[in-house]
């Protein structure tokens, strides 16, 4: 996610959804959900801060020394972690890290610079769901275990496994072609509109299509399939 703030509806929603998931979920069975959330942190500000990162990394490459003048071209998840983004990734199962700013009229080549800033973020995730997955395998050929070992290398899998997780929550979420979100900035420099009035037209109500789109249930229902499916795709291909 990139270059808006987020509306005080989207925070509304995103307060309401974490509220039902902790009642659904400490109140069912508390040890294991509190135990899962803390499995779940890695993943979150290893997904999250290398997704902002790499934004940060590419423009800097590309010409634009704005988001190094910013201290945003660094591994340091401090520089990168939005606390309602974070919330949101551990109560709800979506959330975003604090927007890169770019300036680009510092590219050389505007629409193709764009396009690649764009798109460094949910490339670094989809690396890093892969390069995970293999970490888990290597870890299982050494340990000689596998995922159903119970105790503490049961956990150390269990968080292994969402890491991979987190981050395919992270790609497939900033693919969607809606303002304020990657996909949306990926579609306008393919189709040549970044730079037309059609372009902030659309920005400006962003945040409200977003958030009705969660309301009904849009983002879940891409999210779950497409998460899903490149989870099993990375299991059955490298794991087993």
């Amino acid at each position: 996610m990139r270059r808006s703030n987020i509306d005080i509806s989207f925070i509304v929603i995103i307060l309401i959804l974490a509220s039902m998931s902790i009642r659904e979920g400490a109140f069912t069975n508390p040890s294991e959900w509190i135990l899962s959330k803390i499995l779940i942190v890695p993943g979150i500000i290893i997904g999250l801060t290398c997704h902002e990162f790499a934004h940060a990394f590419v423009a800097y490459k590309l010409g634009d020394r704005t988001p190094k003048l910013q201290g945003r071209v660094t591994l340091n998840p401090m520089a990168h972690i939005d606390w309602m983004g974070l919330a949101a990734l551990f109560f709800v199962g979506f959330g975003w890290g604090q927007p890169v700013q770019i300036d680009p009229y510092q590219f050389r080549h505007r629409r193709r610079d764009e396009f690649l800033v764009s798109i460094a973020g949910v490339a670094m995730n989809l690396l890093l769901a892969i390069a995970f997955t293999f970490v888990i395998k290597i870890l299982m050929m050494v340990t000689g275990s596998d995922w159903n070992a119970t105790g503490f290398v049961g956990d150390l899998w269990t968080m292994m496994l969402y890491i991979v997780q987190i981050n395919l929550v992270l790609m497939v979420f900033n693919l969607i072609p809606v303002p304020p979100l990657d996909g949306f900035n990926i579609i306008a420099q393919i189709f040549n509109f970044g730079q037309k009035e059609i372009y902030w037209q659309i920005y400006r109500y962003g945040n409200w299509i977003l958030v009705a789109l969660i309301v009904f249930g849009v983002t879940g229902m891409i999210l779950s399939p497409c998460v899903s499916f490149l989870f099993n795709l990375l299991v059955n291909t490298i794991l087993l």
